[in-house]
């Protein structure tokens, strides 16, 4: 694996998401020779993904524990962090 290790690679994966999808919309913008179109569609795609993901968030957010999520999420980017560091010295 390229990474080394699968955690490093799905960490990658969602940090460099927005990136991959800004280098996806120019790609395709310049292969179709329509850059507004493209943009359009790229930019109502981003809205509806994120829309999506606020109403699921509101929904969920109700029926779940705030502090217990919060502070799991900022264990699992803390672990994957000292994670990555540990194995960058290890190299």
């Amino acid at each position: 694996m390229p990474f080394g290790h699968p955690i490093r690679a799905i960490t990658f994966f969602l940090a460099e998401l927005g990136d991959k999808t800004v280098l996806a919309t120019v790609t395709i913008a310049s292969q179709q020779q329509s850059f507004f179109g493209v943009w359009l569609g790229s930019t109502l795609g981003m809205v509806v993904a994120d829309g999506i993901a606020i109403v699921v968030s509101k929904m969920l957010g109700k029926r779940l524990p705030e502090k217990p999520i919060k502070y799991g999420a900022a264990a699992v980017f803390m672990i994957s962090g000292v994670y990555t560091l540990v194995q960058a010295f290890r190299a």
